[in-house]
C-alpha cells in the first residue's frame, strides 16, 4: 500500500482540485479523502506538490526493433516515467515496420517488462510506402492503439481514404504527418527569414497546410476520427477549426517545442533543433498557443525522436530531425503554457492526459476509487535543471535550461516506476 498525504489533486476526469490523501492498494486507488490512516502503508508526504492522473504521450519514438543504438523500448520508458508519463503510444516507423502482428507483439511484450504502459500503433501502409494498406482488422484484434504512418506523408488520396473509412468502421485514430515533398526544398528548417540566413532551402509552411487542408475535408467527408500530427503552422491550426465547426472529427497535436521556440532557435542550436516539421514564426508559435486554449488542438505531444550524439553532429543538410521530449515536456508545458497565464494546471493536466487517452480510446486516468493507480506527483512551480537523461539519447535544445514541475514520483499500476 502507498499513502499519499496532503497532495493538491488535480483531475481533468472530475475536475477535483483540492488539498487530500490518495490510498493505493495493490493497482488501484483505494480511498480518497482527508486524514486517511492505513497500517503498513509506505507514506508520501506530497504536501506544496500536485497529485494529478499518470500523463499520457501518444506521440513517442522508442526506434525498437531496429534503431535500438538510439533508444530502446526499456529506455524510452524509463525516460518517459522520469517526465511523469505512465502511458505512452510508439509510433511505427521502426525496422521493420510495424504492419504485422508479429512486429507489433514483438513491442507488446517487450513494453509489458517496463513498469509503464506501452502501447504501439500500426502503420497505415504496408512498410510506409503509401502503396498498400496493411491488414486493419487484424491488428486492431491484436491490439493495435492506432494507425499512423508518422514520419511520412500518405500522398495516395485513394489509399488515405480506404483507410479512414476503415478506421471510422473499427472506432479507432488514424493520425497523420503533414509535409507534401513539393513544398520542401530542404527538411528541418522553416522555409523563411533564418533559411535564407543560412542558405538552406528550408520546409515551407505551405507543405503543412495543403496536406492538412485536404485531410480535415477527408475526415469530414469520411467521418473517421482523424489526427493532425504535431502541428506547426498557424494556417493549419485555423483549419482544424474550421473543420471541427464543420462537423468532421479532427484533432491535433502540440508539441512542447512548437509552442516554446520558433525558428530563431536554430540560429542558437543548430542541429539540435532541427526537427519535421520544423520550428517556424513567432506568429505561428503563438496561434499553436491559440488552438490550445480554444481546443481546436487537443493534445499535447512530445515527438520524443531519440538519435545519436554522431548523427547530430553532422551538418545541418544531413543530421536527422527530431528531438527528445519526454523528460521536458511537463516542465515546458508548465513554463509556456502555465506560468504566462494562456492554460490553467487543469487545462494543462487535460492536454497531456484526459484528451489523448480519450482520442486513443482509453479510459482516462483519475485520481478516484477503484480507479487505476496511474499517478505523478511534481513541484508546480519547484524548479530543475535540464542536465542528463535517462533516454539513451540527449538531442536537446532544452539542455542546461531550468524548468519549473519537477516530478517526484511516478507510479504506474500502483508500483513507484521513478523517483526524483
Amino acid at each position: 500500500m502507498i499513502l499519499i498525504q496532503n497532495g493538491r489533486v488535480v483531475d481533468p476526469v472530475t475536475g477535483a482540485d483540492e488539498v487530500m490523501d490518495v490510498l493505493i492498494k495493490d493497482s488501484v486507488i483505494e480511498e480518497t479523502g482527508h486524514g486517511l490512516e492505513a497500517d503498513g502503508a509506505q507514506i508520501i508526504d506530497a504536501t506544496g506538490l500536485v497529485v494529478a492522473p499518470g500523463l499520457v504521450d501518444v506521440h513517442v519514438h522508442f526506434r525498437d526493433p531496429g534503431l535500438t543504438y538510439k533508444e530502446d523500448i526499456n529506455t524510452g520508458a524509463a525516460a518517459a516515467a522520469r517526465g511523469g508519463f505512465t502511458t505512452v503510444v510508439c509510433m511505427a516507423n521502426t525496422k521493420p515496420v510495424v504492419d504485422s502482428i508479429e512486429t507489433l507483439q514483438y513491442v507488446q511484450e517487450k513494453g509489458e517488462t517496463t513498469g509503464i504502459h506501452v502501447l504501439q500503433a500500426a502503420s497505415v501502409s504496408k512498410d510506409l510506402k503509401g502503396k498498400e494498406l496493411v491488414d486493419m482488422d487484424a491488428l486492431a484484434v491484436a491490439g493495435a492503439a492506432g494507425f499512423t504512418d508518422d514520419g511520412i506523408p500518405i500522398m495516395d488520396e485513394k489509399l488515405l481514404v480506404t483507410a479512414m473509412e476503415k478506421a471510422r468502421d473499427l472506432d479507432m485514430p488514424i493520425s497523420l504527418h503533414e509535409e507534401d515533398p513539393l513544398f520542401i526544398k530542404q527538411a528541418g528548417v522553416h522555409q523563411g527569414r533564418v533559411s535564407k540566413q543560412l542558405n538552406y532551402g528550408g520546409a515551407s509552411r505551405t507543405a503543412e497546410d495543403v496536406m492538412v487542408a485536404r485531410d480535415c475535408i477527408l475526415a469530414l467527408h469520411t467521418g473517421a476520427p482523424v489526427c493532425i500530427q504535431h502541428i506547426s503552422s498557424g494556417n493549419s491550426v485555423e483549419l482544424v477549426r474550421t473543420a471541427k465547426k464543420l462537423g468532421a472529427d479532427i484533432h491535433a497535436e502540440a508539441t512542447p517545442h512548437h509552442f516554446t521556440l520558433t525558428e530563431d532557435a536554430v540560429l542558437k542550436y543548430g542541429t539540435l533543433a532541427r526537427m519535421n516539421p520544423p520550428l517556424r514564426t513567432e506568429e505561428d508559435r503563438m496561434k499553436i498557443i491559440e488552438g490550445l486554449k480554444d481546443g481546436t488542438i487537443d493534445m499535447i505531444v512530445t515527438d520524443h525522436a531519440p538519435h545519436s550524439t554522431e548523427e547530430k553532429e553532422k551538418p545541418l543538410g544531413s543530421a536527422p530531425s527530431g528531438i527528445t521530449g519526454l523528460e521536458t515536456s511537463l516542465g515546458l508545458g508548465l513554463l509556456s503554457l502555465v506560468e504566462p497565464g494562456h492554460l490553467t494546471l487543469m487545462e494543462l493536466m487535460a492536454c497531456m492526459s484526459k484528451k489523448p487517452a480519450e482520442f486513443y480510446r482509453m479510459i482516462p486516468g483519475s485520481i478516484t476509487q477503484d480507479a487505476p493507480a496511474d499517478i505523478v506527483i511534481f513541484g508546480e512551480k519547484e524548479r530543475w535543471t535540464v542536465d542528463h537523461f535517462a533516454s539513451k539519447a540527449s538531442n536537446s535544445p532544452f539542455k542546461g535550461w531550468e524548468l519549473p514541475g519537477k516530478v517526484h514520483y511516478t507510479i504506474c499500476a500502483g508500483k513507484i516506476v521513478y523517483q526524483g
